[in-house]
């Protein structure tokens, strides 16, 4: 009689325990199913979605290319290049400053600087980024100034402060956000007056057409890139950019 209580017991705990394995697995399967589906809904048109890991995946040497146009943007390295990257690009989001910090430097060394590769600056500004607009117009301004060379100065100029921003406003107590005159600070600091330009918006016009080109061509998020036309998106590292570069030349 023991022996059969003991049995029925032995039976009972393993049913439960059947039971209990079914649904953990069932609720571990509904998770991850959950988080695919909404990191596939959030992967595009944020910032976020073009910060890709170290680890991750490199992209295809060879994507498709799509009808893009540098238009007559700010320009640096050999006009005549055989590769021509273009960036779309908005001058407060972190991921467009890592790249600017991370990997332009070595794409530069290695092909800007050889004349393998021409870089091509464009504005992207998002909605939910206040200064970008402010910040894309005060690096027009210092082209008109001082063509391409002085617009690359100034898109350095932006990029190396944005990290004095902090949910929006600059540390300090001088400045509150990247406000007009704050930029044009910024511009007179590397050697250029861009007051008046600035207090007539004179770019807002030309900052559109980017935008408007750049959603185009299939930019939903900053930073977006087209490596003679092949897009890669986000703040990806020098190797990706090497595979797309090396493939074309």
């Amino acid at each position: 009689m023991e022996k059969e209580t003991n049995n029925e017991t032995v039976t009972i705990k393993k049913d439960t325990l059947w039971k209990y394995s079914t649904f953990a697995l069932l609720g571990i399967l509904l998770i991850g199913a959950f988080f695919a589906l909404n990191g596939r809904t959030t992967g595009t048109g944020n910032v976020v979605a073009n910060n890709p890991s170290a680890g991750s995946n490199l992209p295809s040497p060879s994507p498709q290319a799509v009808q893009v146009s540098a238009d007559d943007d700010a320009v640096i390295g050999n006009k005549n290049a055989k590769v021509e990257i273009i960036e779309f690009s908005d001058y407060q989001c972190p991921f467009c400053r890592k790249f600017w910090q991370e990997t332009f430097p070595q794409i530069k060394k290695d092909y800007i600087d050889t004349g393998k590769v021409k870089f091509v600056y464009r504005d992207f500004p998002l909605g939910f980024h206040p200064n970008a607009i402010p910040a894309a117009q005060a690096a027009n301004c210092a082209r008109e100034k001082g063509g391409d060379e002085a617009y690359f100065k100034m898109h350095d100029k932006i990029f190396s402060e944005q990290n004095k921003l902090d949910g929006g406003t600059v540390k300090s107590t001088v400045f509150d956000g990247w406000d007009k005159e704050v930029l044009k600070k910024w511009a007179k600091d590397i050697g250029y007056s861009i007051d008046s330009c600035m207090d007539a918006d004179k770019y807002l016009d030309e900052i559109n057409k980017d935008a408007s080109d750049g959603a185009d061509a299939g930019v939903q998020g900053t930073p977006g890139f087209f490596v003679n036309g092949k897009p890669l998106s986000g703040a990806q590292p020098y190797q990706a950019f090497k595979q797309i570069i090396d493939a074309e030349l």
